[in-house]
């Protein structure tokens, strides 16, 4: 495993993360398969963890509190998320901050996703929604400021609308976030244009979340592909938008190097931009883990694969879909 300084933290996380959305409420979880992945993660070397209150109402925190019991002696990172006050995702402008992210809500669910992870201080806090329109209000700066100064929260963070990677900018020339959770990969490469260079000028870690596209670029979903009543999934793969993504994955499976998966490839693309600090895809089985750790390799994909990569962004506006 190879690590990576994250921002001014001054951390030195692996570059392969755990993103723990899936087994907090996705249909198909198992609890004992979790935890045995999450161990089998951290003996490959995997030391950051991501979840929020809302993965299954704090059960994604508990299973990963779980997890730091179990390993005492290792420093893993945690970083959880607040939900907005009115569970919306994701923001929008017209969504005060008195309905989202007040002072009080701020520090209750602090308090509450300390508890279920059974720690003292938690390494990352984000925003799980943001609008900048909120960037300029003193109360929630206040309010992470005294969480910060009282050692409950070591750092900041943001995560960012799908397909909004400049919606969240204002946030960070605050000088008060240490990070920035955004959707990038081979398809998602707009983070590049905007937010990634205001990163690198403030020192901003970045997480990169959804590196399979919703797994798209794992190549396992078909035409046929459908979840269980409630899956998330299937509010997000329409039909129209599975068509239109089961094709343009045909078309980067056709460059995939030889003796290289596709999924391998999606998360190697990511780990090409020295501005990514972590990247966080989902593993709820244990097969997941040494294929995904398997990519950080320190070495650079060829000029020519990159630049065909290049040619499959896929520039995508929020729909009611996309949520």
């Amino acid at each position: 495993m190879k690590y990576r300084t994250f921002g001014r933290t001054g951390w030195e996380v692996s570059e392969i993360g755990y993103g723990m959305w899936g087994m907090g409420d996705w249909t198909g979880s198992d609890d004992d398969e979790s935890m045995r992945s999450l161990q089998k993660a951290v003996d490959e070397g995997v030391t950051f963890f991501d979840t929020a209150w809302a993965y299954g109402q704090g059960h994604s925190e508990h299973l990963l509190g779980q997890l730091l019991h179990a390993n005492p002696g290792a420093r893993l990172y945690t970083a959880t998320k607040i939900p907005p006050m009115n569970l919306r995702w994701p923001a929008r402008a017209r969504d005060p901050l008195d309905e989202t992210f007040p002072p009080s809500h701020i520090r209750a669910y602090t308090e509450r996703s300390l508890k279920n992870l059974g720690v003292r201080v938690i390494d990352l806090m984000q925003f799980h929604v943001w609008h900048d329109a909120w960037a300029g209000d003193e109360r929630w700066q206040t309010e992470m400021r005294r969480l910060k100064d009282e050692g409950l929260v070591r750092a900041w963070g943001l995560s960012l609308n799908r397909w909004e990677p400049a919606n969240g900018i204002a946030a960070l020339k605050t000088g008060l976030i240490d990070a920035v959770q955004v959707i990038y990969n081979i398809f998602d490469q707009n983070p590049e244009d905007e937010l990634f260079p205001v990163c690198r000028d403030l020192n901003i870690a970045v997480i990169a979340r959804v590196p399979f596209d919703e797994g798209s670029l794992t190549g396992a979903l078909t035409k046929d592909s459908r979840w269980p009543q409630g899956d998330w999934r299937n509010h997000y793969f329409t039909r129209d938008n599975l068509f239109h993504t089961l094709r343009r994955v045909d078309a980067v499976k056709q460059i995939v190097p030889e003796g290289m998966t596709l999924p391998e490839l999606a998360l190697r693309f990511i780990l090409q931009n020295a501005t990514v600090s972590t990247v966080i895809p989902g593993m709820r089985k244990t097969g997941h883990v040494p294929a995904n750790t398997g990519a950080s390799t320190g070495t650079s994909l060829p000029a020519g694969v990159m630049a065909e990569l290049r040619r499959h962004r896929w520039d995508r506006k929020p729909a009611t879909w996309s949520d």
